[in-house]
């Protein structure tokens, strides 16, 4: 029991999130002739520990602050249920975190010291999401955090400690990336509005109408598609179907957040990380057969 309470406590459905940013920018380094395999497998790394710590340190500062029940919507919360001590999950929280910053320490390598500090930061931005004096996640910044630390962090320095040089394509390619992972907790939140709302829980989904949520999750979605335009048709003609795919999946999941309530939203959080991940991997797939 304990082991798959582990487990869920990762949210594996959620860590394409963390993976697509880094695919896609070694999907601009591959077209620009800058890809170099070990720092990029470092990034991946890197970005899916961080995310790790972030669902546990999730888990255990909502538990401390009573922001989570037993019983909720969304899945079964192991601290909260009593499947795992609290001390065990702060623990594990700050070993995931440990992991990561010795994986982002060898990237100085290739980028330079200076990358030490945006380390400490996003270790601060994976922590900051539920605890300190201002969570994110209860005020409301939730989908803006997501947007820093899964789109325009992953995706730009990721380009960066193999190019070593900065791209305007590729910083337009981690504001689509980012707005793409915040719709994974549009549909979280959209799920988890009531129970969020009974304990206090500040979110775009119970601080906004209901019927907003849809409307911006295909916002973002369509956004996202026309920044990273350019950059799909530089591929050729083959690819253009790629985005567009992508727009139907989502006005598809929003069809489905419209008819849907509760638990039953979750498999569209799946859905979400999933269709992100999997148009980040054809961008960089279409950059290596081009």
């Amino acid at each position: 029991m304990k082991t798959k309470a582990w487990i869920e406590a990762m949210r594996l459905r959620t860590l394409p999130v963390s993976v697509a940013g880094v695919i896609a920018a070694v999907g601009f380094n591959i077209t620009d002739g800058t890809f170099r395999a070990v720092p990029a497998a470092i990034c991946l790394i890197f970005a899916v520990l961080c995310q790790i710590a972030s669902n546990f340190a999730n888990e255990y500062f909502d538990y401390r602050a009573g922001r989570d029940k037993a019983g909720r919507e969304g899945p079964r919360r192991g601290v909260t249920e009593g499947d795992i001590s609290p001390r065990s999950m702060l623990r594990a929280t700050f070993a995931v975190l440990c992991l990561a910053a010795f994986a982002g320490l060898t990237l100085t390598y290739w980028g330079g010291a200076w990358l030490i500090f945006v380390g400490i930061a996003v270790a601060l931005g994976a922590l900051a999401y539920s605890a300190g004096p201002y969570p994110l996640s209860t005020h409301c910044l939730g989908e803006a955090g997501v947007l820093v630390f899964f789109g325009l962090v992953p995706v730009n320095f990721t380009y960066y400690v193999q190019a070593l040089h900065w791209s305007a394509p590729v910083f337009l390619a981690s504001v689509s990336i980012g707005l793409m992972g915040a719709n994974v907790l549009i549909v979280n939140n959209y799920r988890d509005r009531e129970d969020d709302t009974v304990v206090g829980k500040h979110t775009l989904a119970t601080t906004l109408p209901s019927g907003s949520m849809p409307l911006l999750y295909i916002a973002d979605s369509l956004v996202a598609v026309l920044l990273m335009a350019p950059s799909w048709l530089k591929l050729g003609a083959a690819w253009r179907t790629v985005p567009v795919l992508y727009l139907i999946v989502s006005c598809l999941i929003v069809l489905a957040m419209n008819r849907r309530e509760g638990h039953r939203l979750t498999p569209l959080l799946g859905m979400t990380s999933v269709a992100m991940s999997v148009y980040a991997l054809t961008f960089t797939i279409a950059a290596c057969l081009n």
